[in-house]
């Protein structure tokens, strides 16, 4: 009887016990904070991680998307119309961006490397071929006529080459020559006098089976925080592009990796060699990408937004003071002084006048939106897509008649949706990963849990200890009568 009244007791004993450890096992998140401090200690840039695999060679396939917009007006936009577009494609192409010249230093907090891109042609994935052709804007002609505009000398001489040689304010050029670049004659032209001047021109000339400079990155080792952020860029820390500090400055990642341990109040920062800027995204929303969780990021439109909406972008608007409005930003100062503008597709997050400047524009959130979907544990690229879009400032030019009466617009030339979505195998190891961390974070609530079980057991042994005795004291008057 002995025995049984000191199992009962030790069996509460150890229900109470279970229930103060798990509880202050949930309230100190102790592991939670172990979860992450492993987490934090394997996502570095190391020889032998996965992190540093999955960043060197990206296990997921890459697609590079362009869509173009045919002009279908031209002569009525040289007589002041609205220009009237048609969006044609995709012409999609496989992207191949292995990190190549791999050199770590400073005891491994940070490496060296080039990110070297290379793309093919996916015919099955594409509208047409290379060989379609696109009504556009003439670039080469246009950044000729903006860089000589002011020089009436000059302007009507190359006006009058222009016009010997057929060249328009537009041109029909294929796909292939429009992405990786053709001869040009107004280039071969000026190269007789500056030797140095390429004479091919293409919107994406030199990217193929190139890279954008050599970066140096931090590896993560001394701060998670710091995984995969750029340090320099061709030697630089900064930029000398913009017009003010901030907008020089390097932030981020370059794009294609995150730190792990992602919170929702969190800001990412990336540099875009595409943008010659760098820029941020915020949490949106919580998705769901094969089965696997994870947090959406997504730029705001404060990032593109004109000074009065975000006084700091004062220092992206070239020649200083000379801002075009939100959504837009001209990058001439870093594309050789061609007159180029980027956007997001169809202007979205951009102010309305550029949408109604040009017939054919529905900016759709789903369709034109940059996001980032990250496992927040690991950091990893769950899916992505930038999507930018190649714009080109036109206006009309009274030393040039090529322009005729052409209206001031920000016309649309092609845009680019750049994705990607996680291989099947790792989201098997994600899998894994969700569910250690499942069973770690549970492991106070189910101590909590065995607690109330043990105490469920304590309270039915203690009332089956008091049954037997009541009445025992209920039989006892009895017998004495």
């Amino acid at each position: 009887m002995l025995l049984k009244t000191c199992c009962v007791y030790t069996t509460g004993v150890f229900s109470l016990l279970l229930l103060i450890f798990g509880i202050s096992l949930v309230l100190s998140n102790v592991f939670p904070h172990a979860l992450h401090s492993a987490v934090e200690a394997e996502v570095v840039l190391k020889n032998g991680t996965e992190a540093f695999e999955a960043w060197e060679n990206p296990p997921a396939p890459i697609y590079m998307q362009f869509y173009f917009f045919n002009l279908t007006n031209p002569l009525e936009v040289l007589d002041g119309d609205r220009p009237a577009v048609v969006e044609i494609g995709p012409y999609t192409y496989r992207e191949h961006r292995p990190m190549e010249q791999v050199v770590f230093h400073d005891n491994g907090t940070k490496v060296t490397a080039v990110n070297t891109k290379t793309y093919i042609f996916q015919r099955n994935m594409s509208r047409g071929p290379e060989s379609d052709l696109i009504r556009t804007v003439n670039i080469p002609a246009m950044t000729v006529m903006e860089r000589f505009k002011d020089n009436s000398f000059e302007a009507n001489l190359i006006s009058a080459y222009m016009k010997s040689q057929g060249e328009g304010l537009f041109t029909t050029r294929t796909v292939g020559e429009l992405l990786w670049g053709y001869e040009d004659g107004l280039l071969k032209a000026f190269k007789l006098l500056s030797p140095d001047l390429d004479d091919v021109f293409g919107l994406f000339y030199k990217t193929n089976a190139s890279n954008d400079g050599e970066y140096v990155f931090f590896t993560g080792q001394q701060n998670y925080k710091d995984f995969a952020r750029v340090d320099t860029w061709n030697g630089e820390r900064s930029l000398n592009w913009w017009t003010s500090d901030e907008c020089n400055m390097i932030n981020g990642t370059n794009g294609a990796s995150f730190h792990p341990v992602l919170t929702k109040n969190e800001t990412l920062y990336m540099f875009s060699s595409d943008l010659c800027r760098s820029l941020y995204a915020l949490y949106e929303d919580e998705v769901t990408v094969k089965g696997i969780s994870g947090y959406r990021f997504s730029p705001p439109s404060e990032v593109f937004a004109n000074v009065t909406v975000n006084p700091a972008n004062a220092g992206f608007c070239v020649p200083a003071g000379n801002c075009l409005g939100s959504g837009v930003l001209n990058v001439s100062t870093c594309k050789q002084g061609a007159p180029i503008i980027m956007s997001s597709p169809h202007f979205y997050q951009a102010d309305e006048k550029f949408v109604q400047d040009v017939f054919g524009m529905t900016p759709k959130k789903e369709q034109h939106q940059t996001v980032i979907d990250l496992h927040p544990l690991t950091g990893f690229v769950l899916q992505a897509a930038k999507r930018l879009q190649v714009n080109v400032y036109v206006e009309k030019i009274p030393t040039f008649s090529q322009t005729g009466n052409v209206r001031t617009v920000v016309f649309p030339v092609v845009y680019l949706n750049e994705s990607v979505v996680i291989d099947d195998a790792s989201v098997e190891k994600l899998k894994k990963i969700v569910l250690e961390k499942n069973i770690v974070e549970n492991v106070p609530f189910m101590l909590i849990g065995l607690g109330i079980i043990l105490g469920l057991v304590f309270m039915f042994l203690m009332c089956r200890q008091r049954v037997p005795e009541s009445s025992a004291a209920e039989r006892q008057p009895l017998l004495s009568s």
